[in-house]
C-alpha cells in the first residue's frame, strides 16, 4: 500500500531536502529528519527546463527556452533557502513581521472616551420561569442581580442544567467547566454583596470559543491533531472577561481550525432546525446562545465566522474593527484578518461585551489603541446610512423589513455603489496565511486526520496554496490597499451602511479592510430539509421556520453607531425575543 503521508512529504519537501541532506542545513537537522531526507533525496528528480515548462501553467506565465535555462541554473539555491526555512520551528504564536493596520495615513480618526451608556430601559420583574430567565438579555440579567432579585450562582446553575439537558443534542460544547463556573459565580455574588461591582458583565455566565485559551483547560481548536491540547496560559480576552466579572461555563465548539461547523466530535446543530449545522466557525457560541445555554458567547471571525452562524442561528453578532480586541492567546488562522467579537441575543448586549474586551495589548502585534464610546439610547434620526437598492431587490423580506425599519427611524438613506473590482482575488491572503500557520500539518500529512476532507476544506486549500505565486500574493496585498481606499471613500460622510449580510461582497470586503459589522436578527424564512443527518437524501422532507440576520457596517472604530442604530431597528422589528421552540 502506498504511504500517502510520505508521498506528500516527498512532493512538497523533496527537491529542497536533497540539498539540505548534502550538509547545507547544518546541525539543526538530525536523527529521523536525516533519514527522511535521504529518502526524499533518492526520490527527487532534478529541476529541468521541462520541469519549469510544466510548472508555468500553474502560474499562467510563459518563458522562452533561454529564460528557463537561466532559472534552472539558480533554482537549487532558492529551493535550499526555502527548505531551511521550513525546518525552522515557527509556533502558531509567531506573527509575521509585516502587520496589517486598517488605518489610512490620509484619514484622521476621532478620539473616543471609553464610555458605555446603557439604554436605561427598565428590566421589569424577574420571571418566575427559569427558561425565561435563561433567554433574557444580559442587560436584564445584570439589572436583576443589582436589584437583589437574582444571583450569579442561580443563573449559572440554570445554564449548567440547560447544558446538561441540551448540550449533547446540539454538540455545542467541547468542554464544560462547572467547577470554574460555580467558583466564579460565588465570587461574583460575594463581591456584589460587598458593593464591588465590576460592571455590566459581573456575574454573567458565558461560553468561550475553543480556539481561545484558558490556562489548564483543553483548547482543542476543533481539530483531531489537537484534541488533547491543554492551554498553558490565559488569553488576553479570557483575562479581561474574568476581570469584568463574567463567569466561564465552558469552551464552545468551532469547526476544525476555525472553518465551518464540523469538529472532531461531530457537527454543531442549529437550535431552530437540528437537522442542519449551525454554520461556523463560531458554531458552538452561536448555537448555545440561540438555545439559551449561555448568556452570551465569544466568537472569532476571519471571513464570516461570527456573521454566518449568527445568520443561521438567529443570534446578534458584532465583528469589531480589526485590532480593537487582542488576539493574544487565541489560535492564529490569518494574522491580518482574525478578529474576536461577541455573539448575543440583543444588540445592546454586544456593546457591553465589546467594551469589556476592548483595549490595546502589546502582546498582540496587530492590537490598536482605540477608545470605545457607546450610547445605546442615542437618537438615530438624521443618521446618514448608505445602501444599494439592488442589494435589497435581491434580498429577502426580512432584509427589506430591516431597511424599512431604518427608514421609519428617520435615518437619511444614501444610495451608494461599489466599483466592480476583482474582490475575490483577496481570498489568496487567507489561503496563504492559514497555509503558513498550519504548514506542519500539510508537510507531515497530519492534515489527513481532519474530519472534513472535501475540495473546499482546509487540507486541500492548503495544498493548493503552495502554488500561490509570491509575486501574485504581494500584488493582492497592494490591491487590498486599493480596496481600503475605496471603502474609505464610500464610507466618507456616512454613519453606517445597511444590507443583506453577503450582498455586494461586503462581508468579504470589510473583513479585509477591517471595518466593523453587526448582524441583527431580522426575521424568518421557511426551509425545507430533505437530507436528515444519518439518513439518505430525500427522506423525511420537513419545513422549518428558521431565522436570519441583516447587517450594518460602520466606519473604522465607530461601533457606537452600529449599537445605536441596530438597537433601534431591533426594537422596531420585534423579533429578538423569539427563541427556538424546541428549547423553551
Amino acid at each position: 500500500m502506498t504511504d500517502r503521508t510520505t508521498s506528500r512529504r516527498d512532493l512538497l519537501k523533496g527537491g529542497a531536502l536533497a540539498a539540505v541532506s548534502a550538509g547545507v542545513a547544518g546541525p539543526a537537522l538530525a536523527g529521523q529528519e536525516t533519514t527522511a531526507m535521504g529518502a526524499n533525496e533518492a526520490a527527487r528528480s532534478p529541476v529541468t527546463q521541462q520541469t519549469l515548462q510544466c510548472a508555468e501553467s500553474l502560474f499562467d506565465v510563459r518563458y522562452t527556452d533561454a529564460e528557463r535555462e537561466q532559472v534552472v541554473q539558480e533554482i537549487d539555491g532558492w529551493i535550499d533557502r526555502m527548505t531551511r526555512q521550513r525546518t525552522h520551528e515557527k509556533p502558531n504564536t509567531l506573527s509575521p513581521a509585516t502587520v496589517f493596520d486598517p488605518r489610512l495615513r490620509s484619514r484622521t480618526y476621532r478620539d473616543q472616551p471609553d464610555r458605555v451608556a446603557p439604554s436605561g430601559v427598565d428590566a421589569g420583574a424577574l420571571p418566575g420561569d427559569e427558561t425565561a430567565i435563561a433567554f433574557a438579555p444580559v442587560w436584564k440579567q445584570g439589572s436583576w442581580m443589582r436589584r437583589g432579585l437574582l444571583t450569579s450562582r442561580r443563573l449559572t446553575d440554570i445554564y449548567l442544567g440547560r447544558i446538561e439537558r441540551h448540550g449533547a443534542a446540539l454538540e455545542c460544547f467541547v468542554t464544560v467547566t462547572p467547577d470554574i463556573a460555580r467558583a466564579q459565580a460565588d465570587q461574583a455574588d460575594r463581591e456584589l454583596a460587598a458593593g464591588n461591582d465590576r460592571g455590566p458583565l459581573h456575574g454573567i455566565p458565558y461560553g468561550l470559543k475553543d480556539i481561545i485559551d484558558v490556562a489548564g483547560v483543553r483548547a482543542t481548536w476543533g481539530a483531531t491533531p489537537y484534541q488533547d491540547r491543554v492551554a498553558e496560559i490565559d488569553a488576553t480576552v479570557t483575562v479581561k472577561l474574568r476581570e469584568a466579572g463574567a463567569v466561564l461555563l465552558g469552551k464552545t465548539t468551532n469547526g476544525a481550525l476555525a472553518y465551518g461547523d464540523r469538529w472532531f466530535g461531530g457537527i454543531t446543530r442549529n437550535p431552530w432546525n437540528t437537522e442542519e449545522g449551525s454554520s461556523g466557525s463560531s458554531a458552538g457560541s452561536a448555537s448555545a446562545t440561540s438555545a439559551g445555554l449561555v448568556a452570551f458567547g465569544i466568537g472569532t471571525e476571519t471571513l464570516g465566522s461570527i456573521v454566518s452562524p449568527s445568520n443561521r442561528c438567529g443570534t446578534t453578532g458584532l465583528r469589531p474593527t480589526f485590532g480593537r480586541v487582542s488576539r493574544h492567546g487565541a489560535m492564529a488562522l490569518c494574522w491580518s484578518l482574525d478578529k474576536i467579537g461577541a455573539i448575543c441575543r440583543s444588540v445592546e448586549d454586544t456593546g457591553l461585551v465589546l467594551a469589556a474586551m476592548n483595549g490595546f495589548d502589546p502582546a498582540d502585534p496587530g492590537s490598536l489603541e482605540a477608545g470605545l464610546e457607546i450610547d445605546a439610547a442615542r437618537p438615530v434620526a438624521g443618521m446618514r446610512v448608505g445602501y444599494s437598492p439592488a442589494w435589497f431587490d435581491a434580498g429577502s423580506d426580512a432584509d427589506r423589513a430591516t431597511l424599512q425599519a431604518a427608514r421609519d427611524a428617520g435615518v437619511e438613506l444614501v444610495e451608494i455603489a461599489l466599483p466592480d473590482l476583482p474582490y475575490d482575488g483577496l481570498l489568496a491572503v487567507v489561503e496563504a496565511e492559514s497555509a503558513a500557520a498550519f504548514e506542519h500539518l500539510t508537510l507531515s500529512g497530519e492534515d489527513d486526520s481532519l474530519v472534513w476532507q472535501d475540495p473546499a476544506a482546509w487540507p486541500n486549500t492548503w495544498r493548493r496554496a503552495r502554488f500561490i505565486s509570491a509575486v501574485d500574493l504581494i500584488n493582492v496585498d497592494r490591491f487590498r490597499r486599493e480596496v481600503m481606499e475605496v471603502m474609505d471613500g464610500v464610507m466618507d460622510g456616512l454613519d453606517a451602511m445597511i444590507g443583506p449580510n453577503f450582498a455586494g461582497a461586503m462581508l468579504l470586503i470589510t473583513n479585509y479592510t477591517g471595518h466593523p459589522q453587526l448582524a441583527i436578527k431580522s426575521g424568518y424564512n421557511d426551509l425545507t430539509t430533505r437530507t436528515i443527518f444519518g439518513g439518505p437524501a430525500g427522506e423525511g422532507a420537513i419545513t422549518h421556520r428558521v431565522p436570519q440576520t441583516t447587517s450594518l457596517w460602520a466606519p473604522l472604530f465607530e461601533e457606537g453607531n452600529l449599537i445605536a442604530l441596530g438597537r433601534e431597528i431591533e426594537r422596531r422589528l420585534g423579533v429578538a425575543d423569539d427563541h427556538p421552540p424546541a428549547f423553551l
